[in-house]
């Protein structure tokens, strides 16, 4: 048994994923995170070849011909694009795997709260189709908690507030299972739509999203910051159609972000208000955690400090928390009983 555990463990190993609308990241038992690719795949829209996946295909933006496009199969956390994210999930798989292909991976995967059976069922199919033998779906409210390394099976309240792309999911956990939960479809990525609109409202400037993308890390913010910060952009005057540089400041850029950061808040506030009362009193004292690449937004933990009157901490690794989680789980399999739901 041992000789092929080792066996199994080698050519068939499984596979944690963070399905993310941003980016995918897969994590082999065993060995960690081995893959951390934006969720995009670069397609011929003619012959319907697929030119790149992930980083390629991110740096193909904006700059392709009108007959390759690149496509992001997944909006607010789950699957648009079936076919896509089937070939997506195929190519991340295949690119970590060594050795046999007959033996298929059980894969574990992150998924909204809120998500509805049919979106589910997507996801499930896909992983199968891209050669999984066995899927497992886990909240990504729960794995980003358990790769937060907050005691999630003990009975007490953590409260987790994960910020990816396309969703916010909020929970407060207990005893490995989640009492109340929430999650909206307003994310990282409506903050690079938000910014987008504001200068093309205000400046009649069309920049693109990995512009709005750079402009939210370098200097976006969700409450005053102690040094003002300034930013030159290019994008194509609308008036004129030609290039054009203007220079944006923070201030800006936080009243291009506040509906997004209001809904976010409120988002926390509700479920704080559904909490029962003995696990209200546990998040006094533990604070509330944030994970997922929208927590590192400058200053979002002081705006929540301030709206909660509650500690507000950043996980250690905010971007890796839901795969870390997810293959945590993976690695012990009393745990993948009671917090997973597989097919």
């Amino acid at each position: 048994m041992g000789i092929f555990a080792s066996f199994y463990n080698y050519f068939g190993s499984d596979l944690a994923i963070d399905l993310g609308t941003a980016n995918t990241l897969v994590y082999v038992k065993g060995r960690g995170i081995v893959s951390r690719e934006p969720s995009i795949v670069a397609v011929d829209r003619n012959t319907g070849k697929i030119h790149a996946v992930g980083s390629q295909a991110k740096d193909m933006m904006g700059k392709t011909p009108q007959h390759i496009v690149a496509i992001r199969p997944m909006k607010d956390g789950v699957i648009a694009d079936f076919e896509i994210a089937e070939k997506m999930l195929e190519y991340f798989i295949k690119k970590i795997r060594t050795g046999s292909q007959f033996l298929k991976p059980r894969i574990v995967i992150g998924i909204p709260s809120e998500i509805t059976q049919v979106e589910r069922r997507a996801v499930r199919d896909a992983a199968l189709r891209a050669r999984a033998s066995e899927v497992f779906l886990i909240e990504q409210a729960m794995a980003s908690a358990i790769g937060a390394d907050l005691p999630v099976t003990e009975p007490g309240g953590n409260m987790i507030v994960d910020i990816g792309g396309g969703t916010t999911d909020v929970a407060v956990i207990s005893l490995a299972g989640i009492v109340i939960s929430k999650s909206i479809r307003t994310a990282s990525n409506e903050m690079d739509e938000a910014i987008i609109n504001y200068i093309k409202k205000k400046y009649n400037l069309l920049v693109g999203e990995r512009t709005a993308e750079q402009i939210k890390i370098q200097i976006g913010s969700a409450y005053p910051l102690d040094e003002n910060l300034e930013m030159e952009i290019k994008g194509r005057d609308l008036s004129h159609g030609i290039p054009k540089t203007i220079t944006v400041n923070d201030n800006e850029i936080r009243e291009a972000l506040e509906n997004v950061v209001h809904t976010i808040v409120e988002a926390v506030r509700n479920t704080l208000e559904k909490t029962p009362p003995e696990l209200s009193a546990d998040i006094v004292d533990r604070g509330i955690i944030l994970s997922g690449g929208g927590s590192l937004l400058r200053n979002l933990d002081k705006r929540l400090k301030e709206e909660t009157q509650l500690p507000v901490f950043i996980a250690d690794d905010p971007l890796s928390a839901v795969v870390m989680g997810a293959g945590k789980i993976l690695e012990n399999i009393g745990l993948l009983s009671k917090v997973s739901q597989t097919f």
